[in-house]
């Protein structure tokens, strides 16, 4: 497997991958999340290669005090190959290179197959309860949203 930037055409691609790979909702737009990370850190959102088809992606930042992956996805006919290793390696390989001191990740609590994935790479459960709060929303609501409280 090549691995390399993401580049514009290869944006339909990694939507069918994506989309393969359960990683969409409703509520996140995938193509706008793609234009988000072309404006921070593209160099970050990489895509794995077989000859010309995209088989597998990461999107990777650093805010200066840790490190995220989000958007790990291998297409299902080309798991249990490695390539889910090295992608991760590769992630790893250029954020150590920026200084980055610890990589976090989100799994699904449902999603035990890859939280044990996670596992074997040496990946632990840290003790914290993951709060989020959505800014912008990617879909009109159903009903208006209500003030923050």
């Amino acid at each position: 497997m090549d691995i390399r930037t993401y580049q514009p055409r290869d944006e339909e691609a990694v939507l069918r991958l994506w989309e393969q790979c359960g990683l969409t909702r409703a509520w996140n737009d995938p193509r706008k999340d793609i234009a988000r990370k072309l404006s921070e850190q593209p160099e970050l959102f990489l895509v794995g290669r077989i000859g010309a088809e995209v088989i597998a992606t990461a999107m990777a930042g650093f805010d200066g005090h840790r490190g995220w992956v989000y958007y790990v996805a291998v297409s299902p006919e080309h798991q249990r190959k490695s390539y889910g290793r090295q992608l991760m390696q590769e992630v790893e390989r250029l954020l150590i290179a920026r200084g980055c001191p610890k990589l976090n990740l989100q799994v699904r609590a449902s999603n035990q197959e890859v939280i044990e994935f996670y596992r074997v790479l040496g990946y632990a459960q840290d003790e914290v309860v993951s709060l989020g709060r959505r800014l912008i929303p990617d879909q009109k609501p159903s009903r208006p949203l209500e003030p923050a409280r």
